[in-house]
């Protein structure tokens, strides 16, 4: 079973952290919700407990959401259900536990999903990631990355900064380069398969206040209308999880105590 931390009581909160699934700076975040409920925080590859510097391959987002259900069997008492958080690459993983493993869920928010491939411009967006893995393995993580905020601010790219590709030690060193390196693209190429029968007072697709124009924001209206789930803004934009923990508690929540999602 994958790695997982329990803080809090209450009724479970299941978080499941983007990028390569390292929980790095989700402590006050985790530690604001805990005050309401028991919150458990899903490391899909146990990067925090021991494993960071271990060979990694390719991920997979059944892989993902398999794991977190494991993890639901073993904290939750029999005939409860658990809310969950999922923020990126996170939030994919939470979705595909919604689609294929609903039983014990009573309700999902998907912060910031990158499923672009369901969008009318799929095809596009999912070449334009697959351009910040090329400049992943041909210059290394900072190049990268500010190609990844030009795609996902959908304007054109800045000079790229100059770097180097990684070695493969210190690729496995880094969350970030992991993330680069195995899950960006798989992650991003994903289609939920929802259907809005299923997920009309279960999902409710997110994005951040700041993320407004941007593709994450555009991804996650056009997720809601089509899966028929709810919408909802958190403080912040892409990294609000992180950057406003105590604001984007409490507003996730207000939608989880909402009368319709109890």
């Amino acid at each position: 079973m994958s790695d997982h931390d329990v803080r809090g009581e209450g009724p479970v909160l299941l978080v499941l952290p983007g990028g390569a699934g390292h929980p790095m700076g989700l402590g006050p975040l985790t530690g604001r919700l805990a005050e309401r409920c028991t919150v458990v925080t899903y490391d899909p590859l146990g990067l925090a407990h021991g494993r960071l510097g271990r060979p990694v391959e390719d991920q997979r987002v059944e892989a993902w959401s398999d794991g977190a259900r494991e993890v639901l069997d073993a904290v939750l008492p029999d005939g409860e259900a658990a809310y969950v958080l999922g923020t990126s690459s996170g939030a994919v993983a939470a979705l595909d536990l919604l689609a294929r493993h609903p039983r014990r869920l009573r309700h999902v928010v998907a912060h910031e999903s990158p499923c672009v491939a369901v969008l009318p411009d799929g095809a596009r967006q999912r070449a334009a990631f697959r351009e910040v893995y090329g400049t992943y393995r041909a210059a290394g993580p900072a190049a990268a990355a500010a190609r990844l905020t030009a795609v996902l601010e959908e304007r054109a790219p800045d000079a790229v900064p100059d770097g180097r590709p990684l070695s493969p030690a210190e690729e496995r060193s880094s969350p970030q380069a992991l993330f680069l390196a195995h899950v960006l693209v798989p992650f991003t190429s994903y289609v939920p398969g929802l259907t809005a029968a299923s997920t009309a007072t279960r999902l409710t697709l997110a994005a951040g206040e700041t993320s407004r124009g941007g593709l994450l924001h555009r991804t996650a209206a056009f997720l809601a209308r089509r899966a028929g789930g709810g919408f909802a803004e958190l403080p912040g934009g892409h990294l609000g999880a992180l950057e406003h923990p105590v604001a984007f508690a409490d507003r996730l929540t207000e939608i989880f105590e909402s009368p319709a999602r109890r």
